[in-house]
């Protein structure tokens, strides 16, 4: 997860501007191509049309020549019509007749080290050899293909280089260090290339020609290239432009990408990107950090109160107010649900980050004059680079998780839901421990199911007149092959939580219903058993049809069992509740209230609803007894319940003192220690065949 949010957030910072800049350079590298291209294209156009005729002529005198010989006359002086030097060779290019001078080299490889490359023209000769002129360092070479008659490869070199001399005319052929015989007038210049034509009996004839180049071919070829220069400066100046848009529209958006829509201030997302960098910048490494959720409680009942718009106004103060107290660029502050504000802190130890957090709590909790708001904090310290971890191993910054550092606060703050009042809680190894068996639990929860690891324990319920016994109650413990025993204090809270206890209850009816029939078919006396139905139960429209199928299943009578719910389930639905419990009572089942007088009960419910037991909670007898205040309510209880027509049950009896106070109330079963601890099956069936109290306990 850590990893895919880090690649996120390098997308939204890099890739735009990487893309501007990919494109910046391929269409500079285009453009250049094209550039190359085009000029080329358009000087080889130049010199084609400037070569033609030098090689119209020598096709001419090579004709006029190979026509003489055939008739027997002296080519010599119609060569001199023509005014161009030449040279007859043999195959081996061994010269045999020659008129003028003879500067034609056949060592074109050798020319080629001699200069540079700044432009290359290609022209189709059409049938016409070509060889380099000694006196002018310009090489060029032919690609005899038989297709097209070859290809010219000409470089001017000099011409180009040195336009300004050849077009003023005022520099000499030595200083160009020409070397040759490159003879311009001012603003001309003419290449010597010598072009040769194979005749028919084996010999070739060479003609040296010129192809000249004059300022206005030089002219164009620079406001071509001036041309296309401004052109690529304003394409250039328009990528620039857009670039630096683009990087200030990407700016822009990253600010409002990172900038919470309520506060104004920095989001979510912003203390995840820069608060890992911070943590894991090098500089850092050897800093404390304390990553703190702080949470506004009771905002939504403010929203409600007030409205969400008045709600969000105090956030956005509760945010400045924080805010203000962070130390600039080198701590963090944002809002990071809807009530959560998440803090990144420099820190020197717990007791340090535990009064800083007081602090800003204080600082905000008075934001609006006519409220006193409560704050929530969890704390989850980010040691050094190099410390033990709570696992022992040694801490890596870089491998450091700021979004895992925020979970654990969020974990440490969830401890203090249930408390009054601002307070601060860290994470640490107790937390750990007690993610770790909530994990553990969970992830046997089903296998225990299927495989029958949840045991039964009865815990008996005797007369205290008589000490008969006159029912019990099933208890619920877990003999986990990996666990080991788990009492039902461990788990049970855990499967309220996640629902699991909906599966623990239909686990319980159908084992208590299946040792009631066991034991009713051994012949033993059987009394009513109690088995709690938890309260998540009772959205379930068809529970009574459930608990009613599950007991048919196992051939049990209805009426040794009697379904117990906890006093808490009666301010839910109550319609729902009192349909329910009519539909158990009309199957033959007895329905128990469990934990009278835990909570806030409800003498109204007691009213409406058909129950048959009564239990009173065991904190009736614990504690002192507040001058007999706690017998008047006992008392006052079970009378009630007489008139109510239900039998009453004192659950929590420890001492013989509290039992004659009860049997003397009229009180119908006691259930606590001082008759019997909850034990296993096997143990209770022997109370059972007992009846009684057994001497001696």
């Amino acid at each position: 997860m850590a990893n895919r949010r880090d690649k996120q957030f390098r997308q939204i910072k890099r890739s735009h501007t990487l893309a501007w800049l990919i494109m910046f350079i391929v269409i500079i590298l285009f453009l250049g191509m094209l550039t190359g291209v085009f000029i080329s294209v358009f000087s080889t156009a130049i010199v084609s049309d400037k070569f033609k005729s030098g090689r119209s002529e020598a096709l001419s005198m090579a004709r006029v020549y190979e026509t003489c010989i055939r008739e027997g006359a002296d080519p010599g002086e119609y060569m001199k019509t023509f005014g161009m030097d030449y040279i007859i060779t043999d195959s081996e290019h061994n010269v045999i007749a020659s008129g003028g001078e003879n500067t034609c080299s056949f060592e074109s490889a050798e020319l080629e080290n001699r200069i540079g490359l700044l432009l290359r023209m290609y022209i189709v000769t059409g049938g016409v050899n070509a060889y380099p002129d000694t006196s002018v360092p310009v090489f060029f070479s032919v690609d005899n293909d038989e297709d097209n008659g070859g290809e010219i490869v000409i470089n001017i070199v000099t011409i180009i280089a040195n336009s300004d001399k050849f077009i003023t005319g005022h520099r000499s052929i030595e200083e160009l260090d020409m070397n040759g015989e490159l003879s311009y007038d001012t603003g001309m210049a003419s290449i010597p290339i010598w072009l040769g034509v194979n005749m028919s009996d084996g010999r070739e004839f060479i003609a040296k020609a010129y192809i000249t180049v004059d300022i206005g071919d030089v002219g164009i070829i620079l406001m071509l290239m001036a041309s296309i220069s401004v052109f690529l400066l304003v394409i250039f100046t328009m990528i620039i432009v857009n670039f630096i848009s683009g990087i200030v529209r990407h700016g822009r958006t990253l600010k409002v990408f990172f900038t919470d829509a309520v506060t104004q201030g920095k989001n979510a997302m912003y203390f995840l990107y820069k608060g890992d960098e911070l943590i894991k910048k090098l500089l850092n490494h050897s800093t404390s950090y304390a990553v703190v959720d702080l949470n506004f409680v009771g905002y939504r009942n403010f929203c409600v109160c007030h409205s969400v718009a008045e709600g969000e106004r105090i956030l956005g103060r509760i945010n400045a107010g924080l805010e203000a107290r962070m130390t600039k660029k080198k701590e963090i502050c944002t809002r990071f649900g809807e009530a959560d504000f998440a803090l990144l802190l420099r820190a020197d130890g717990a007791q340090t980050v535990a009064s800083r957090v007081r602090e800003l709590i204080d600082a905000v909790a008075n934001v609006d004059p006519d409220h006193t708001f409560t704050f929530h904090a969890g704390v989850a310290m980010i040691h050094p680079d190099g410390t033990p971890g709570m696992d022992g191993e040694l801490i890596r910054r870089r491998n450091t998780d700021i979004g895992e550092a925020y979970n654990n606060a969020c974990t440490a703050r969830e401890t203090l839901m249930d408390t009054d009042g601002s307070g601060v809680a860290f994470f640490n190894d107790t937390l750990v421990a007690d993610r770790k068996w909530v994990d553990a639990v969970q992830e046997r929860q089903r296998s225990a199911v299927d495989n029958e690891e949840f045991v039964v324990y009865y815990q008996p319920k005797y007369d205290p007149r008589t000490d008969e016994l006159l029912g019990a109650e099933a208890l619920i413990r877990w003999q986990s092959p990996d666990l080991g025993f788990v009492p039902p204090g461990r788990m049970i809270p855990i499967f309220e939580k996640n629902g699991f206890i909906t599966e623990i209850d239909h686990y319980m009816i159908k084992h208590v219903a299946r040792d009631q029939k066991r034991w009713l078919d051994a012949g033993c006396r059987c009394v009513p058993v109690s088995v709690n139905v938890s309260r998540s139960h009772f959205i379930e429209s068809d529970l009574a049809e459930q608990i009613r199928d599950t007991v048919d299943a196992e051939g049990c009578p209805h009426e040794y069992i009697e379904i117990e719910l906890t006093e808490s389930a009666f301010f839910d639905d109550k319609k729902a509740m009192i349909n329910t419990i009519g539909k158990l009572k009309s199957y033959g089942f007895a329905v128990s209230m469990d934990d009278f007088g835990s909570g806030y009960s409800s003498l109204n419910s007691l009213k409406d609803m058909p129950l048959d037991v009564l239990k009173l909670d065991a904190e009736f007898f614990r504690g002192e007894n507040g001058g007999g205040r706690g017998e008047i309510v006992v008392s006052e209880a079970i009378k009630l319940a007489k008139s109510l027509n239900m039998r009453t049950v004192a659950e929590g009896v420890e001492i013989r003192e509290q039992v004659d106070f009860l049997a003397s109330q009229g009180c119908d079963m006691i259930q606590g220690y001082f008759y019997a601890k909850p034990m296993p099956g096997s143990d209770y069936e022997s109370r059972m065949k007992e009846r009684y109290k057994p001497k001696g306990e």
